[in-house]
Protein backbone atom coordinates (compact mmCIF):
# COMPACT_ATOMS: atom_id res chain seq x y z
CA UNK A 1 0.00 0.00 0.00
CA UNK A 2 1.46 3.67 -1.33
CA UNK A 3 2.68 6.06 1.88
CA UNK A 4 -0.16 8.40 1.09
CA UNK A 5 -2.66 5.75 1.42
CA UNK A 6 -1.33 5.02 5.14
CA UNK A 7 -1.32 8.56 6.16
CA UNK A 8 -4.29 9.10 4.60
CA UNK A 9 -6.37 6.51 6.98
CA UNK A 10 -4.47 7.86 9.60
CA UNK A 11 -5.24 11.24 8.87
CA UNK A 12 -9.31 10.20 9.11
CA UNK A 13 -8.61 8.88 12.29
CA UNK A 14 -7.27 12.18 14.00
CA UNK A 15 -9.72 13.94 12.26
CA UNK A 16 -12.76 11.83 13.38
CA UNK A 17 -13.69 11.07 10.10
CA UNK A 18 -13.78 7.66 10.41
CA UNK A 19 -15.22 6.70 13.50
CA UNK A 20 -15.89 2.46 14.46
CA UNK A 21 -19.31 1.59 16.56
CA UNK A 22 -23.12 1.39 15.94
CA UNK A 23 -24.17 3.58 13.15
CA UNK A 24 -27.30 3.53 10.93
CA UNK A 25 -26.56 4.83 7.11
CA UNK A 26 -29.27 6.68 5.21
CA UNK A 27 -30.44 3.53 3.39
CA UNK A 28 -31.18 2.00 7.04
CA UNK A 29 -28.04 -0.35 7.25
CA UNK A 30 -26.48 -0.66 10.63
CA UNK A 31 -22.51 -0.41 10.38
CA UNK A 32 -19.56 -0.77 12.24
CA UNK A 33 -17.77 2.25 10.46
CA UNK A 34 -18.98 5.88 9.75
CA UNK A 35 -17.10 8.05 7.17
CA UNK A 36 -18.19 11.41 8.12
CA UNK A 37 -16.27 13.96 5.83
CA UNK A 38 -18.27 16.97 7.46
CA UNK A 39 -15.60 16.92 10.51
CA UNK A 40 -12.78 18.15 7.80
CA UNK A 41 -13.40 22.14 9.00
CA UNK A 42 -9.66 23.45 9.56
CA UNK A 43 -7.50 24.84 6.87
CA UNK A 44 -4.74 22.66 7.18
CA UNK A 45 -6.88 19.84 7.57
CA UNK A 46 -8.46 21.00 4.10
CA UNK A 47 -4.73 21.60 2.66
CA UNK A 48 -3.65 18.05 3.51
CA UNK A 49 -7.21 16.58 2.27
CA UNK A 50 -6.49 18.23 -0.93
CA UNK A 51 -3.07 16.80 -1.27
CA UNK A 52 -4.39 13.15 -0.72
CA UNK A 53 -7.05 13.63 -3.62
CA UNK A 54 -4.07 15.39 -5.64
CA UNK A 55 -2.11 11.82 -5.21
CA UNK A 56 -4.98 9.54 -6.24
CA UNK A 57 -5.88 11.62 -9.27
CA UNK A 58 -2.87 11.71 -10.78
CA UNK A 59 -2.23 7.43 -9.75
CA UNK A 60 -5.54 7.24 -11.37
CA UNK A 61 -6.31 9.70 -14.47
CA UNK A 62 -2.66 10.91 -14.75
CA UNK A 63 -2.63 15.37 -14.99
CA UNK A 64 -3.98 15.52 -18.47
CA UNK A 65 -7.64 17.61 -17.69
CA UNK A 66 -8.88 20.31 -17.77
CA UNK A 67 -11.22 20.89 -15.06
CA UNK A 68 -12.08 19.53 -11.45
CA UNK A 69 -16.02 19.48 -11.20
CA UNK A 70 -16.61 19.25 -7.03
CA UNK A 71 -20.95 18.56 -7.29
CA UNK A 72 -22.52 21.09 -4.43
CA UNK A 73 -22.46 21.30 -1.70
CA UNK A 74 -19.47 18.91 -0.49
CA UNK A 75 -17.80 19.13 -3.54
CA UNK A 76 -16.90 22.50 -3.27
CA UNK A 77 -14.48 22.89 -1.01
CA UNK A 78 -12.99 19.39 -2.47
CA UNK A 79 -12.61 20.76 -5.71
CA UNK A 80 -10.83 24.03 -4.76
CA UNK A 81 -8.63 22.35 -2.05
CA UNK A 82 -7.63 19.21 -4.30
CA UNK A 83 -6.66 22.19 -7.90
CA UNK A 84 -4.56 23.89 -5.41
CA UNK A 85 -2.82 20.87 -4.00
CA UNK A 86 -2.28 19.54 -7.96
CA UNK A 87 -0.91 22.84 -8.80
CA UNK A 88 1.54 22.82 -5.62
CA UNK A 89 2.91 19.33 -5.73
CA UNK A 90 3.01 18.68 -9.81
CA UNK A 91 2.80 22.39 -11.24
CA UNK A 92 -0.13 21.29 -12.54
CA UNK A 93 -2.74 24.26 -13.10
CA UNK A 94 -6.43 22.97 -13.54
CA UNK A 95 -9.47 24.89 -13.08
CA UNK A 96 -12.18 24.57 -10.30
CA UNK A 97 -15.60 24.05 -10.65
CA UNK A 98 -19.03 23.84 -8.79
CA UNK A 99 -22.50 23.74 -9.75
CA UNK A 100 -24.96 25.98 -7.64
CA UNK A 101 -28.34 24.26 -6.19
CA UNK A 102 -29.94 27.40 -7.54
CA UNK A 103 -29.25 29.35 -10.70
CA UNK A 104 -28.09 32.72 -9.74
CA UNK A 105 -30.23 35.22 -11.93
CA UNK A 106 -27.92 38.53 -11.36
CA UNK A 107 -24.17 39.73 -11.39
CA UNK A 108 -22.27 36.26 -11.40
CA UNK A 109 -25.43 34.73 -13.58
CA UNK A 110 -26.04 30.86 -13.88
CA UNK A 111 -25.94 27.25 -12.74
CA UNK A 112 -21.64 26.88 -12.29
CA UNK A 113 -19.43 28.51 -9.56
CA UNK A 114 -15.45 29.26 -10.86
CA UNK A 115 -14.59 28.17 -14.07
CA UNK A 116 -16.88 27.98 -17.02
CA UNK A 117 -17.08 24.49 -18.85
CA UNK A 118 -16.15 24.93 -22.61
CA UNK A 119 -16.20 22.28 -26.02
CA UNK A 120 -13.34 19.91 -25.58
CA UNK A 121 -12.72 20.02 -21.82
CA UNK A 122 -11.31 17.22 -20.02
CA UNK A 123 -13.23 16.85 -16.81
CA UNK A 124 -12.48 14.80 -13.62
CA UNK A 125 -15.32 14.70 -10.91
CA UNK A 126 -14.65 15.11 -7.34
CA UNK A 127 -17.05 13.98 -3.93
CA UNK A 128 -16.34 12.82 -1.01
CA UNK A 129 -18.26 9.19 -0.40
CA UNK A 130 -20.64 8.06 -2.96
CA UNK A 131 -23.46 5.34 -2.00
CA UNK A 132 -25.74 5.46 -4.17
CA UNK A 133 -24.41 7.33 -6.80
CA UNK A 134 -27.20 9.43 -7.11
CA UNK A 135 -25.36 12.36 -6.91
CA UNK A 136 -23.82 11.35 -10.60
CA UNK A 137 -27.49 11.51 -11.81
CA UNK A 138 -27.83 15.02 -11.15
CA UNK A 139 -23.97 16.11 -11.73
CA UNK A 140 -23.78 14.22 -15.51
CA UNK A 141 -26.76 16.06 -17.05
CA UNK A 142 -25.52 19.72 -15.41
CA UNK A 143 -21.59 19.43 -16.72
CA UNK A 144 -23.03 17.80 -20.26
CA UNK A 145 -25.17 20.60 -20.66
CA UNK A 146 -22.34 22.97 -20.82
CA UNK A 147 -20.51 21.63 -24.04
CA UNK A 148 -18.80 18.94 -25.74
CA UNK A 149 -16.83 17.46 -22.82
CA UNK A 150 -14.75 14.27 -21.86
CA UNK A 151 -15.61 12.91 -18.41
CA UNK A 152 -11.88 11.41 -17.46
CA UNK A 153 -13.46 9.96 -14.25
CA UNK A 154 -14.88 10.00 -10.74
CA UNK A 155 -12.92 10.40 -7.57
CA UNK A 156 -14.03 9.92 -4.01
CA UNK A 157 -11.97 9.91 -0.85
CA UNK A 158 -13.30 5.85 0.82
CA UNK A 159 -14.89 3.24 -1.35
CA UNK A 160 -16.87 1.91 1.03
CA UNK A 161 -16.78 -1.50 -1.14
CA UNK A 162 -20.81 -1.96 -0.60
CA UNK A 163 -23.33 -2.64 -2.91
CA UNK A 164 -25.42 -0.15 -4.47
CA UNK A 165 -28.57 -0.32 -5.94
CA UNK A 166 -28.10 -3.90 -6.96
CA UNK A 167 -25.57 -6.85 -6.53
CA UNK A 168 -22.65 -4.23 -7.57
CA UNK A 169 -20.65 -2.02 -5.65
CA UNK A 170 -22.23 2.04 -6.04
CA UNK A 171 -18.80 2.81 -8.17
CA UNK A 172 -18.94 -0.17 -10.31
CA UNK A 173 -22.14 0.24 -11.12
CA UNK A 174 -21.33 4.13 -12.30
CA UNK A 175 -18.58 2.72 -14.53
CA UNK A 176 -21.57 0.33 -16.32
CA UNK A 177 -23.86 2.91 -16.19
CA UNK A 178 -22.26 5.76 -17.80
CA UNK A 179 -18.92 4.01 -18.61
CA UNK A 180 -17.22 6.56 -16.23
CA UNK A 181 -13.88 5.22 -14.46
CA UNK A 182 -13.54 5.53 -11.08
CA UNK A 183 -11.38 5.34 -8.11
CA UNK A 184 -11.14 6.03 -4.40
CA UNK A 185 -8.09 7.71 -2.49
CA UNK A 186 -8.72 4.69 -0.24
CA UNK A 187 -10.79 1.38 0.23
CA UNK A 188 -12.31 0.22 3.33
CA UNK A 189 -10.30 -3.00 2.75
CA UNK A 190 -7.02 -1.01 2.78
CA UNK A 191 -8.43 0.60 5.92
CA UNK A 192 -8.93 -2.57 7.25
CA UNK A 193 -5.59 -4.07 6.57
CA UNK A 194 -3.69 -1.00 7.95
CA UNK A 195 -5.67 -0.70 11.15
CA UNK A 196 -5.89 -4.64 12.16
CA UNK A 197 -4.85 -5.38 15.44
CA UNK A 198 -2.00 -2.30 14.55
CA UNK A 199 -1.53 0.24 17.56
CA UNK A 200 -1.90 3.61 16.50
CA UNK A 201 -1.20 6.03 19.17
CA UNK A 202 -1.03 3.94 22.01
CA UNK A 203 -4.50 2.17 20.73
CA UNK A 204 -5.67 -0.77 18.46
CA UNK A 205 -8.59 0.76 16.42
CA UNK A 206 -9.76 -2.29 14.68
CA UNK A 207 -9.35 -5.50 17.17
CA UNK A 208 -10.77 -8.82 16.55
CA UNK A 209 -13.85 -8.26 17.93
CA UNK A 210 -14.78 -5.30 15.49
CA UNK A 211 -12.88 -7.03 12.68
CA UNK A 212 -15.60 -9.97 13.25
CA UNK A 213 -18.15 -7.00 12.88
CA UNK A 214 -17.22 -5.39 10.11
CA UNK A 215 -16.85 -9.33 8.14
CA UNK A 216 -20.31 -9.40 9.39
CA UNK A 217 -21.68 -6.37 7.66
CA UNK A 218 -19.66 -7.30 4.45
CA UNK A 219 -21.13 -10.85 4.32
CA UNK A 220 -24.98 -9.31 4.45
CA UNK A 221 -23.90 -5.68 2.34
CA UNK A 222 -20.63 -7.15 0.57
CA UNK A 223 -20.21 -7.12 -2.98
CA UNK A 224 -21.12 -10.63 -4.01
CA UNK A 225 -18.15 -12.31 -5.54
Amino acid sequence: MEAYKKEFIEFMVDCQVLRFGDFVTKSGRKTPFFVNTGFYRTGAQLRRLGAYYAEAIKDAFGLDFDVLFGPAYKGIPLSVAASIAISERFGKDVRYCSNRKEIKDHGDKGILLGSPIDDGDKIVIIEDVTTAGTSIEETLPIIKAQGDVCLEGLVVSVDRMERGQGEKSALAEIEEKYGLKTTAIVTMAEVVEHLYNREYKGKIIIDDKLKAAIDAYYEQYGVKA
